[in-house]
């Protein structure tokens, strides 16, 4: 059982809910005593990890500016509160050079990587957290911080991430506390085709875990991060200091030569 941190009985919605990180930061929030609210594209699996941790859930996409509203309203009236937003839906797309991206797909990675979760934090800002306060949560990644082969797209939207992270951060304290987690290589769907080639080395001997990121989000919208906002936190096994390591980096041969499916 997660300690509770000062979660029980506040309310938490958390975008791309039913799979990978985000499922198990609901799961780990809900062990905590949160009240959560998911919600992913895929109907059945919304309700179905509603169900599982006795929540509630809404399926749709985080593009749709509408979503984020319904998403605010839908938590207010299940649980007459919202304490915590995690933004965690994300897209890896386009991939490849970025001196061969198509402008639409581009505008894509940005409005669902950056605009939903500003959106997001705004809906919930005018519909409670203004007057109650609360805490924000935005998964970023360790790549926000130099280059790689063909996520330009994806590294670039979450260093815009990264910025807005701190930006609301300013604006929005003393009221809501505003952070960021920068997961390194996870073993999630997203990352399949990076991960599923074989053991990739990193100084702390694997990659993540889904429960590795989760903790660190679940403790920095606890009590016990209450001094700690605009921050980043890094959880990547020892990803960015792999240039002192002999193991070296064998992610980007892998971003080489490989590609994700399209979504």
């Amino acid at each position: 059982m997660t300690s509770s941190y000062g979660l029980h009985g506040r309310a938490a919605l958390v975008t791309g809910g039913t799979r990978g990180i985000g499922r198990e930061v609901a799961r780990q929030l809900a062990d905590a005593g949160a009240l959560v609210c998911v919600t992913a594209r895929d109907r059945e699996d919304v309700r179905r990890t509603a169900a599982e941790l006795g929540g509630v859930g809404l399926a749709g996409s985080v593009a749709d500016p509408a979503h984020p509203r319904a998403l605010v309203d839908l938590a207010l009236r299940a649980f007459g509160r919202l304490d915590i937003v995690i933004n965690n839906a994300a897209t890896n797309q386009p991939y490849g050079p970025l001196v061969d991206v198509d402008p639409q797909r581009w505008r894509e990675a940005f409005t669902v990587n950056v605009e939903a979760p500003l959106r997001l934090v705004q809906a919930a800002w005018r519909g409670w957290m203004r007057e109650h306060g609360g805490s924000v949560v935005n998964v970023c990644t360790e790549g926000a911080g130099h280059v790689g082969p063909n996520v330009g797209a994806y590294g670039t939207s979450k260093a815009a991430l990264l910025h807005l992270t701190q930006q609301l951060a300013g604006e929005l304290a003393p009221t809501v506390r505003v952070n960021s987690v920068s997961p390194g290589l996870v073993r999630t769907e997203m990352a399949r085709f990076v991960w599923e080639k074989g053991p990739v080395e990193l100084p702390l001997g694997r990659i993540g875990e889904p429960e590795d990121i989760a903790r660190a989000v679940v403790w920095l919208v606890s009590d016990a991060a209450e001094w700690i906002t605009g921050a980043d936190l890094l959880v990547d096994g020892g990803t960015r200091v792999r240039a002192a390591h002999p193991g070296g980096y064998a992610v980007h041969e892998r971003l080489r030569s490989s590609a994700p499916p399209p979504s």
